[in-house]
């Protein structure tokens, strides 16, 4: 017991609660101590009859039984994975900026989902992280199944098959992949390789409740081509580099 609450204590913070309510919450449900009516979303009570707090334990709750125990340990799996390797790897240091991942494409899956009349949140909202991941790492070649092994980028994909032949819908998995581009592309994309202004930012508040640590990575990637040489050209023309900007050392996300 002294090695598992070790490892458990080794999980990243946001990470551990995130894992620890996605097993706490299926538990109580399977233990019939909570009706799992009551956990999952539906826009009519969630709406109509103000049961506010349905979102949030959708987010956690998934039956779990002969039919789906597999496809809820392979999404656990996917949780602790991908989550971890995020959460100290491109937002090591900074979990407001993380925590604010999160809460966006959490809301943004809520809203989907409003439209979509579906009722679990829990694997649109860790797909939306694994695909992240994925376009932070595109170039990193992963194993899969059967020792299958491709670039990073196309993970969220197979997985979408994966768990279309387990459980026989994509739906989820389908979301999940939409809003994690949806953030990446606002958050990373457009304003750092293409150059546009940046749409997200973590909001003040989540700096205060989750600080900062000294020693996390402080930027993501590199700036865009034409901001590079337009700040070449300025450190050309200065006669010594006064005028250049310092943009920071890029590095390769996801190595530990």
């Amino acid at each position: 017991m002294s090695d598992l609450g070790d490892w458990f204590r080794s999980i990243p913070l946001i990470t551990r609660y995130w894992f620890a309510g996605s097993i706490a919450v299926p538990l109580l449900g399977k233990l019939g101590l909570i009706n799992p009516v009551y956990l999952i979303l539906w826009p009519e009570y969630f709406l109509h009859k103000f049961q506010i707090w349905r979102p949030f334990t959708s987010t956690f709750y998934f039956p779990v039984g002969p039919g789906t125990g597999f496809l809820y340990m392979v999404n656990l799996y996917f949780l602790y994975q991908y989550s971890t390797r995020l959460e100290t790897g491109a937002f090591d240091g900074r979990p407001a900026d993380y925590m604010f991942m999160l809460l966006f494409n959490w809301i943004c899956i809520v809203v989907s989902f409003q439209c979509l009349v579906f009722q679990l949140l829990m694997i649109p909202l860790i797909m939306s992280v694994l695909y992240v991941w994925s376009q932070l790492n595109r170039e990193m070649i992963v194993s899969f199944w059967f020792g299958t092994r491709f670039k990073a980028c196309y993970l969220p994909w197979v997985i979408l098959g994966f768990n279309y032949v387990i459980g026989g819908s994509i739906i989820n998995e389908l979301i999940g992949n939409l809003v994690g581009h949806l953030y990446f592309f606002l958050m990373f994309k457009y304003p750092m390789d293409l150059g546009g202004r940046s749409f997200l930012s973590t909001p003040e508040i989540l700096y205060r409740w989750f600080p900062n640590r000294r020693g996390g990575v402080s930027g993501f990637g590199i700036p865009p081509a034409s901001a590079r040489r337009a700040a070449d050209e300025q450190a050309g023309g200065g006669g010594g580099g006064g005028g250049r900007h310092n943009w920071g050392q890029g590095f390769r996300l996801g190595d530990q």
